[in-house]
């Protein structure tokens, strides 16, 4: 949008954090008024044949979804269509309502056009989630659940806080999402083991037959990172995200020293791990690419290294909601120049 710059200008002289409630509200607003999402989705979605593909049961009009974090109640899922995704994945929902960590806690890096983050699950609970989930019925794209534990809940109890969240909405959700790499609730990424992880989908086995995926992080050394995500599908895992926030801040100047950076800064290191994860589990599991991810041409990278999806958010807060249709547009141009006549020939192209 060519206002967007003088709005994100506008924006910017706000807390982070206020202005992503202003722009989460703008975006429900404007799907309650009559014929705007209509008119909007007209004008961001990229319908071709080329992009469309068939997951978890459902068709995905494109393969941009927006990742987790933006909407983690569940707010948007009806609005999300008119910004040209072809999915979306809320949360992180834990089972009980929780403040998260104290203010601030969100910061921009301009100069590196990244985020950093600690937010540390801060969302309105399991019951609320799914409400909203029921209210959205039928979701309009694919909904993708990122599951985590309750702060409070000790390391020993984790399987039951996910077993809940696992029971309480895997009805409501195309696919589940167990995240195990925020680095912003103690404790949690040392449940990137096989003990658990075995545990845990041995337990999701006997709930429910929706895929489930686990989110990794981008600070796992490649082979470690390759082993436990083999650990989790051969556990019974249908597909691996790779990757959630940073806490490399040697990454960014001016970095804080907590949270997790996300945005252009972890661009190479999220491909990194994604492609040695592709190398590995190409064809034996969905993979999702996440992490850097701000042009047309660094979607195509993932989808060549095996992302059957890739997803965005900081980059659609520095480039604006025209961002999933530009993406798909490149992707198209990109798709054409190479003889590539779909998806099913552009993932894992160059595996």
């Amino acid at each position: 949008m060519p206002v967007y710059p003088a709005l994100l200008h506008l924006l910017f002289r706000l807390d982070p954090e206020t202005s992503h409630g202003i722009g989460l509200g703008a975006l429900r607003a404007a799907r309650a008024v009559p014929g705007i999402g209509g008119i909007l989705g007209w004008h961001y979605l990229v319908d071709a044949a080329p992009l469309r593909q068939t997951l978890f049961g459902r068709e995905f009009v494109n393969p941009m979804g927006l990742a987790a974090g933006f909407d983690k109640n569940a707010e948007a899922v009806r609005a999300i269509p008119a910004l040209g995704f072809g999915f979306t994945e809320v949360g992180t929902v834990t089972p009980l309502p929780q403040p998260g960590n104290p203010r601030p806690r969100l910061f921009r890096h301009p100069a590196g056009r990244s985020l950093q983050n600690a937010l540390g699950f801060n969302n309105a609970g399991m019951a609320a989630m799914r409400r909203r989930l029921e209210r959205a019925r039928p979701a309009p794209l694919p909904v993708g659940v990122n599951l985590g534990k309750n702060k409070a809940t000790p390391p020993e109890r984790a399987l039951d806080d996910y077993e809940t969240l696992i029971r309480g909405l895997h009805d409501l959700a195309d696919y589940l999402v167990v995240n195990l790499s925020s680095p912003n609730t103690p404790g949690l990424r040392d449940l990137q083991n096989e003990e658990f992880l075995c545990a845990l989908f041995g337990l999701a086995k006997g709930i429910t037959a929706k895929p489930i995926l686990v989110k990794i992080a981008p600070d796992l050394e490649p082979g470690a990172a390759v082993r436990l995500s083999e650990i989790a599908v051969e556990a019974g895992a249908a597909g691996v995200i790779a990757t959630n926030t940073t806490i490399d801040y040697s990454l960014l100047p001016g970095a804080k020293d907590f949270g997790g950076l996300s945005g252009r800064v972890l661009r190479e290191k999220s491909f990194r791990i994604f492609e040695a994860v592709a190398k590995a589990l190409f064809g034996r599991a969905v993979l999702i690419s996440v992490g850097g991810i701000d042009s047309g041409a660094e979607a195509y990278r993932r989808i060549r290294a095996g992302a059957s999806l890739v997803q965005i958010y900081t980059a659609l807060v520095y480039e604006g909601p025209g961002l999933p249709r530009r993406i798909n547009e490149e992707l198209l141009a990109l798709m054409e120049r190479d003889g590539v006549k779909g998806m099913a020939e552009a993932v894992g192209a160059d595996r």
